[in-house]
């Protein structure tokens, strides 16, 4: 009997590791799915106040690889109280990004720490960390596949990602991932209450360049009654984009070399 129960853990244990890897390897998949260079977009950011008036900011945004990871870029355009603004994240491999933010009115560059990932980001429902979480790397977190469902007509694995680092502002993530195309389609983000305080749907879904784009992201804050949407009007995969836009020196100049 004791070795019948022996072996029964071993495989349980076995196929709880196997189905943790399978997880880890779906959400790894989902964040690495489009093969560029680089990425050159255009983006309407609509933030919807409790009471439903909105306001409206045109943003550019220049992502790249590099020797460490994805080095991205964005700028804020429009409207003049927010014209000028540049955001800098500098992915570091296995180990926490470098970020850094420009605003006119400081007229300098400041390093945004970790412990600042999650302030909002210039007034939006997102915040530093949301805005670095599509690249954010898959080992940092614990995998659990919870089940498989349908969302809006498509198949999806439904996974939770636990943070290893208790430092980082949710105590769980829960993503619904497509089988087929392994888009992200929904997040469910938790406090450290294991309360669900937001939620990221993706939509939009259009073929460009022979890739598999989502070109609409609404992040929802729940206790607030507040959101903001991300439109993507104009997104350009491997054109080029000069080194010189992830530096330091183009976040306070927005000028390449």
């Amino acid at each position: 009997m004791k070795n019948r129960f022996l072996l029964f853990t071993l495989l349980a244990g076995a196929a709880l590791a196997l189905y943790a890897q399978d997880a880890e390897e779906i959400v790894r998949s989902s964040r690495d799915r489009i093969n560029a260079d680089t990425v050159s977009t255009r983006s309407r950011m609509v933030i919807q106040a409790k009471a439903g008036s909105t306001t409206e900011r045109l943003i550019d945004q220049y992502s790249k690889d590099g020797p460490k990871g994805k080095r991205t870029m964005i700028v804020f355009q429009k409207p003049e109280t927010v014209a000028g603004t540049r955001f800098l994240t500098m992915e570091n491999a296995g180990s926490a990004d470098d970020r850094w933010i420009f605003l006119p009115a400081l007229g300098k560059v400041r390093r945004v720490a970790a412990s600042e990932g999650s302030n909002s980001f210039v007034g939006t429902d997102f915040s530093y960390d949301d805005i670095s979480s599509a690249s954010r790397n898959a080992a940092f977190d614990t995998h659990t596949l919870l089940h498989e469902e349908e969302l809006d007509g498509s198949a999806c694995y439904v996974i939770q990602s636990a943070p290893k680092d208790s430092s980082y502002q949710y105590s769980k993530m829960i993503q619904w991932i497509t089988k087929d195309t392994k888009i992200i389609m929904k997040i469910e983000l938790y406090d450290k209450k294991d309360t669900l305080i937001k939620t990221a749907e993706m939509s939009g879904i259009k073929r460009i360049q022979g890739r598999v784009t989502v070109t609409v992201t609404k992040m929802t804050t729940i206790a607030a009654g507040t959101s903001t949407t991300i439109f993507t009007d104009i997104i350009k995969y491997d054109d080029p984009i000069p080194e010189s836009v992830f530096t330091t020196a183009y976040l306070e100049t927005g000028r390449s070399r």
